[in-house]
């Protein structure tokens, strides 16, 4: 199985100069955890969750006003559609990330989440698997965030 068989295709974005509040507010209500910041011209320029939201900016003492792109992380780690689902799992659990933004060439295509990886793989075999890949990812440590400009 391949990513484009799990994957979502609609992907919440936004402009990286949104407001972290505005972000918040898309999240709540979209229900969904994270936001893709796409520049002008709609290329990935950063990916801002709500824990970056939480730890990054609540946290630092940081108001509401300042731009989603200060806070978000960044260079955004991506796979395509004809990724294996094997490798976007070590992938995701190598930089202990939950959530991979999905490139066809430079266009945005879909995201896919550990969460959909393991509950839409039909393989028994390749669901045991990718379920010891994704707890491997949830151990302590394995967080990566490099913050964009």
């Amino acid at each position: 199985m391949v990513i484009r068989d799990v994957m979502t295709e609609s992907v919440v974005t936004a402009p990286p100069q949104t407001s972290v509040r505005a972000v918040a507010e898309i999240m709540r209500e979209r229900n969904v955890g994270a936001v893709l910041l796409t520049g002008p011209d709609g290329g990935l320029v950063g990916f801002i969750t709500d824990r970056d939201v939480a730890v990054s900016v609540v946290a630092e003492g940081h108001d509401g006003s300042v731009a989603a792109s200060g806070h978000a992380s960044a260079p955004v780690i991506t796979g395509t559609p004809e990724m294996p689902l094997e490798e976007a799992a070590e992938t995701m659990a190598r930089f202990g990330i939950r959530r991979l933004p999905v490139l066809e060439g430079d266009r945005l295509a879909g995201i896919v989440t550990l969460d959909d990886i393991a509950v839409r793989t039909s393989d028994r075999e390749l669901r045991g698997s990718l379920t010891k890949t994704i707890t491997r990812s949830a151990l302590p440590g394995f967080y990566f965030h490099q913050r964009g400009g």
